[in-house]
């Protein structure tokens, strides 16, 4: 079987998955998504069973046997492999979304380094800037913080994974689903692509978006992709913001001078004066 041609429909045997999920959690090592014991992943074997990389271990360095098996509570299957370890501490978010998208076999959750500032400093990736990320994902929103290792991460996700296939999780790294782990794994190197080419063009001066006929073709494109799939995610999903307050550029803007990169500032500044406030009343 070539790497990333698992599939988990029953015929795959836990042997394989274990060799896939290595082989996978390595790739995130080497292209620098996780550090350290950071990350983690799990897919579905069977049913009833997850296969989880255990906690506190290398993703660069792991071994068939660094990996447990849980049920869909998040309980230890007996087994004479990962004996005396345990899941992940973000097991929780895993569970969350399984029990959300009976469609994906697969999560995987990494710490990239440019899609992770860009949530650092307030920065939403849920703009419409790059066709194949509008076509293949349709919009890589923001989650709110929440504390991770806790039961907080997976009430974060719980409404945006309903709807999207990659998640930036605030000051968190991301989130991406699949009907594979391969899927899920590719997902990721889009996240990070996404971020590193945004970045890039913030630096050169301005991040342009797309216009409403171009996303609109996009949409569609994006929608007939997913009805081939016999996907039932949401096909208008395709954000052109960077938040609540925030618009694209348009005719007044450039009336006004006031360039992208100004209003992307402006716009971090404004929620800093918010959260500044916040901190002030409860003072």
């Amino acid at each position: 079987m070539a790497f990333g041609d698992t599939v988990m429909d029953g015929r795959v045997s836990e042997f394989e998955m274990r060799q896939e999920m290595v082989r996978v959690a390595r790739l995130m090592w080497e292209r620098g998504y996780v550090a350290a014991t950071d990350g983690n992943l799990s897919a579905r074997l069977g049913s009833d069973r997850l296969l989880v990389t255990a906690s506190g271990q290398s993703k660069g360095f792991l071994s068939a046997d660094d990996l447990v098996m849980i049920n869909l509570h998040g309980e230890l299957v007996p087994s004479h492999r990962g004996r005396g370890m345990r899941p992940s501490s973000e097991i929780m978010m895993h569970l969350e979304v399984y029990n959300q998208r009976p469609d994906v076999n697969a999560v995987v959750h990494a710490h990239p380094p440019i899609a992770t500032a860009f949530s650092i400093a307030g920065v939403s990736l849920a703009r419409c800037v790059i066709p194949e990320v509008i076509v293949t994902l349709g919009s890589i929103p923001t989650a709110e913080y929440a504390t991770p290792g806790t039961g907080e991460v997976a009430s974060s996700i719980r409404r945006a994974v309903c709807d999207y296939d990659a998640i930036i999780l605030a000051h968190h790294g991301s989130l991406t689903v699949g009907r594979t782990l391969w899927e899920a794994y590719l997902r990721l190197e889009k996240v990070e692509h996404t971020a590193q080419i945004t970045l890039a063009a913030q630096q050169l001066g301005q991040v342009q978006t797309l216009s409403s006929e171009a996303v609109a073709k996009l949409t569609q494109l994006r929608r007939e992709a997913l009805q081939r799939q016999g996907s039932d995610l949401c096909a208008e999903c395709s954000i052109c913001l960077l938040g609540d307050e925030y618009q694209p550029p348009g005719p007044s803007m450039a009336a006004t001078g006031t360039t992208d990169t100004e209003a992307l500032v402006q716009h971090i500044a404004r929620t800093v004066l918010k959260n500044l406030e916040g901190e002030t009343r409860r003072l």
